[in-house]
């Protein structure tokens, strides 16, 4: 990845709520390391629909480095957690972050 700042928003009613969850997404970049545009999924859900949708939003903004065959960029598929915690939540069960 390249991107400086993680561009996910955390929803602020969740935020207040101290309401935490993962989400798994599917991501396919183009041979630009650019997620392609309306591809990103939702593989594994939080159980809290907001912070599904903000990480899909986030994930348009997303940078990578290209995938390489043999030297020539591709395209390629990839999963990516993105792990929505806050500062004084507790850190749920099986979670290793």
């Amino acid at each position: 990845m390249l991107n400086e700042d993680v561009p996910f928003r955390y929803p602020v009613s969740l935020y207040l709520q101290r309401i935490e969850g993962n989400v798994t997404l599917r991501l396919f970049l183009d041979a630009d390391g650019r997620v392609v545009s309306d591809s990103t999924r939702v593989v594994q859900p939080s159980g809290h629909t907001a912070l599904d949708s903000a990480a899909v939003a986030g994930a348009a903004q997303l940078r990578f480095r290209p995938a390489r065959r043999a030297g020539t960029p591709i395209p390629v598929s990839l999963l990516y957690p993105v792990h929505f915690r806050h500062p004084d939540g507790r850190m749920p069960a099986g979670d290793t972050l």
